[in-house]
């Protein structure tokens, strides 16, 4: 009850000068507020960082064919044929830790269409069966390519949901035909959206595979005419049987790839795992810089604290004297002022949370990914506004108790 009636006090005192409090609440509301945005957005862009890195594989090594002009392209094509399943072939040969693979190739198609609508931008795109497994791709409706298919050559494909959009509209595609260029295709599956938040990922390309023909590799590259020096492939994916083997197997590849390819410099190779490793230290900057920018605002409302509670001295120096002369003792004097200094950082900091949320709100429509507020940042915030309330708040409070009560009853 006692400490009730001296918050009540606390509060009282504050609400007699209200804009001067409400500003030297600002530097609390801030400094929290950027606390609680700098870790609901930093929790946010990693959780949608470990997302985009899972739908690329963290135990893959990808290799990717680079794109030349032409009269590059004919200089590189006298030491090397460009990506091709041989590479595949001799990296399988001499890499142990290689689990599986997969391989694609994009086919330039100059139109598409069905019985109902047609598509001018869809992407065909030739794939081995293990590609869907390996680009964590779902299936909406349907069957994925299978290695009867493979073999075979079959005129199948699956399709993305804005190509059954255009091509089908409201009505399941499975089972029926599309015509890409002068051959027809039996649609077999429909692909789940992925989401995608943004095109690409610490500078490599994401896949939004909505508007999207897979077809069976083989086919593709039997039935389809392609460019004279053009690759045999676009790109392979090796997965790896475990993630310590990544390292190591990525060596391997770029030894092999180095030889197959005449040492030209026509590929790439991108491990996920390592751009991940590098989005999380770049994220550990952001929140070095972001914490120094909360701290910097967290000392200023300190000192505002400190210059309040001070000026309050000053103007309630008599009163001070009357309450010791009634027999007030110095304890209960400095309670009072650092209840008062800690109520200043407690509502700035309730302030600064709700502040910080909407800032995170804010980020998070204009970045398009989910931000995350957790208990542990509330808790921190409002943790460390207190700390600042008390080391700030005691200077002022303890000088207030030592004033001698006498010069205190006759200043004016």
């Amino acid at each position: 009850m006692k400490y009730l009636t001296e918050i009540n006090l606390a509060l009282s005192n504050l609400a007699t000068h209200k804009m001067r409090t409400f500003l030297t609440m600002l530097g609390m509301i801030f400094g929290v507020g950027a606390v609680i945005a700098m870790l609901s957005i930093g929790a946010g862009a990693e959780k949608e960082s470990l997302r985009i890195i899972d739908t690329m594989g963290l135990r893959n090594i990808i290799v990717k064919d680079r794109d030349f002009k032409d009269e590059d392209l004919k200089k590189i094509r006298e030491n090397s044929i460009g990506l091709a399943m041989r590479d595949v072939q001799a990296i399988t040969a001499v890499t142990p830790d290689i689990d599986t693979y997969s391989a694609r190739k994009r086919v330039k198609a100059f139109q598409v269409f069905s019985f109902k609508g047609k598509s001018d931008d869809s992407n065909v795109i030739g794939v081995t069966p293990s590609y869907f497994q390996l680009a964590r791709y779902d299936m909406a409706e349907g069957s994925f390519i299978s290695e009867a298919d493979q073999k075979e050559f079959e005129q199948v494909c699956i399709i993305g949901s804005r190509v059954k959009q255009k091509l089908f509209g409201t009505q399941s595609p499975i089972g029926q035909t599309l015509k890409i260029d002068k051959m027809w295709f039996s649609v077999i599956g429909v692909l789940a959206d992925n989401n995608l938040t943004k095109d690409e990922f610490e500078g490599v390309k994401l896949q939004d595979f909505s508007n999207d023909i897979y077809i069976p590799l083989a086919t593709a590259l039997k039935k389809f005419e392609f460019k004279r020096f053009e690759s045999e492939l676009d790109e392979i994916v090796m997965s790896t049987k475990n993630t310590e083997a990544l390292k190591s197997s990525a060596v391997l590849i770029s030894q092999v790839l180095a030889n197959t390819h005449g040492k030209a410099d026509d590929y790439s190779i991108v491990v996920p795992r390592e751009l991940l490793e590098q989005n999380q230290r770049t994220q550990r900057i952001f929140n070095i810089v972001m914490s120094c920018i909360a701290s910097i605002s967290l000392l200023v409302g300190g000192i505002g604290i400190m210059n309040i509670m001070l000026a309050n001295i000053l103007e309630r120096t008599r009163e001070i004297g009357v309450r010791r002369a009634i027999g007030a003792r110095r304890r209960d004097i400095w309670q009072q002022f650092l209840i008062e200094a800690l109520t200043i950082s407690f509502v700035g900091g309730l302030i600064g949370v709700l502040f910080g949320f909407a800032v995170s709100r804010v980020v998070a429509l204009y970045a398009e990914w989910n931000t995350v507020v957790t208990g542990t940042s509330i808790a921190m915030s409002f943790g460390v506004s207190a700390a600042v309330g008390l080391i700030f708040g005691l200077y002022p409070a303890v000088r207030a108790s030592r004033l001698d009560p006498v010069e205190a009853l006759r200043y004016e």
